[in-house]
């Protein structure tokens, strides 16, 4: 069984150039801090409704949430559900700390919540 610990850790640079060459940016955080703010291209799944099943096999995953703790748990879950997956370190509150997008549905800049 694969722990958080076990997952690869991206930064938030390594994320981007992830999702720029075509990863999944999947946001596990609960809907109010969804709607609060979010990373511009990412799916968002609450942790509670993750199925492994219903993601992309042949993409590679980038788990997100406020700070890693959370994103870490559906790595795990996800690379031993076999996909190819890492976990974003630092979560949201690193992405945005490092300058980058943080956007609401409307595309208006959010916040981390």
């Amino acid at each position: 069984m694969t722990t958080p610990d076990d997952v690869p850790q991206v930064d938030p640079a390594g994320a981007g150039t992830l999702a720029a060459g075509g990863a999944l940016l999947l946001d596990v955080r609960e809907p109010a801090e969804w709607a609060a703010g979010h990373i511009p291209g990412a799916v968002h799944v609450p942790l509670g409704s993750l199925d492994p099943a219903a993601l992309p096999a042949a993409r590679v995953v980038v788990a997100v949430c406020r700070s890693g703790n959370r994103s870490g748990k559906a790595a795990a879950a996800l690379a031993d559900a076999g996909l190819d997956v890492r976990n974003l370190a630092g979560g949201i509150k690193a992405w945005a700390g490092a300058g980058r997008d943080v956007v609401r549905d409307d595309g208006s800049p959010g916040t981390v919540a």
